[in-house]
């Protein structure tokens, strides 16, 4: 047995998964897990991605954040390339256990936006009673 293997729990009955002690991750039909990353002191959001069930195993081995890129097909340590390296001080997760929150600090320039923002959620959508709904800034310009 590997000294830093993590075990998931298969899914139990509706009393287990929403009362019980065990992480037991409904993973989707693509085998994914929604995570929201915040910022572990202020609780700003700070990106959503996901997390296959390998990623989720490395995050909770590791302490850092690994996610599935979509995209890309391919597993990730977020920060590899940018520096902005995820540090899991906990994990949430919600009452069926299909989504999951974790509470990061992010290393680097402490963003988490491939825009070169501290966060993926900059723009706010402004509601309109006619014409084209639009977007209005509410993080300021890049970065990078």
């Amino acid at each position: 047995m590997c000294e830093h293997c993590v075990t998931l729990s298969p899914r139990g009955d509706k009393q287990a998964v929403e009362e019980g002690a065990l992480f037991m991750p409904k993973f989707d039909g693509a085998g994914l897990i929604t995570a929201i990353a915040v910022d572990a002191n202020d609780g700003q959001i700070l990106m959503v991605a996901h997390m296959n069930q390998q990623a989720l195993e490395k995050s909770l081995a590791s302490g850092e954040a690994w996610y599935w890129s979509r995209s890309r097909n391919e597993l990730w340590r977020k920060g590899d390339t940018s520096g902005q390296i995820q540090t899991v001080h906990e994990i949430l997760v919600d009452c069926d256990q299909d989504c999951l929150i974790l509470k990061v600090t992010v290393a680097g320039d402490g963003g988490c936006c491939h825009t070169g923002r501290r966060s993926c959620f900059y723009r706010r959508v402004d509601r309109k009673t006619d014409g084209p709904v639009t977007l209005s800034f509410t993080e300021g310009p890049r970065s990078r």
